[in-house]
């Protein structure tokens, strides 16, 4: 299937998506902020930047998008149809960059928690709330995915 916009357009369009404060990522911060969780974010400081630090709790949440990040088997997850190698190698160095930063946030004692956008909805259920509460208070695991 052919684009149906011009290059330059869909240039524009892309580069206004965001990768820092999006809604998944903000409802996140307001559920753990209401249970009195306090965090920074953004810490450029540590490996991937991660979304949300917990500095008291050695944890970093990443509120990952399913379309870029490559969310397995979700419906988000899906693949341009055009420009097929590029969106290919995009995806895989998306993937290897996720696998580098998580290892290099491991080896420095953090404690990483990883949720997908699917899961988070417009606004976090209680159950994901509880089971990040429980994650990031518990000490244990060293990685939880939240699917």
């Amino acid at each position: 299937m052919v684009d149906i916009v011009e290059p330059s357009v869909r240039s524009r369009m892309m580069s206004q998506i965001r990768n820092r404060d999006t809604k998944p990522e903000l409802a996140v911060r307001k559920a753990l902020h209401r249970r009195g969780f306090r965090y920074r974010v953004n810490v450029r400081s540590l490996p991937g930047t991660p979304d949300i630090v917990f500095p008291k709790w050695g944890a970093v949440l990443f509120v990952h998008g399913c379309f870029w990040h490559r969310h397995p088997g979700c419906q988000k997850a899906t693949y341009p149809s055009s420009n097929t190698e590029f969106w290919e190698q995009k995806f895989r160095q998306n993937i290897e960059r996720d696998e580098r930063n998580l290892q290099a946030l491991l080896s420095i004692e953090w404690r990483v928690g990883i949720l997908w956008e699917c899961v988070v909805g417009k606004f976090p259920s209680e159950e994901l709330s509880n089971s990040l509460e429980s994650f990031l208070t518990g000490g244990q695991p060293k990685v939880q995915t939240f699917e």
